[in-house]
């Protein structure tokens, strides 16, 4: 996890969005950006990688705790 990334800005989401916000815009931007949908297009394939890591940090609950409390992106 990077404190300095502000994964709220990378799935375009508020920094007050509920869990069920997070799924759907995650789930939104994965089908947007999925590297077989694009071809191999390196852009979408990088977008596809940082939105999975913001993921991978906002949805569990503890993990999003911590960046919440330790980043100056968070709440």
């Amino acid at each position: 996890m990077d404190y300095n990334k502000d994964y709220y800005k990378e799935l375009g989401i508020d920094k007050n969005a509920t869990d069920e916000d997070i799924k759907k815009q995650y789930r939104k931007l994965a089908h947007q950006y999925h590297p077989d949908k694009n071809g191999g297009d390196k852009e979408s394939e990088l977008k596809f990688q940082k939105i999975n890591e913001a993921n991978s940090v906002l949805s569990d609950a503890n993990t999003k705790q911590e960046y919440d409390q330790r980043s100056p992106n968070g709440k």
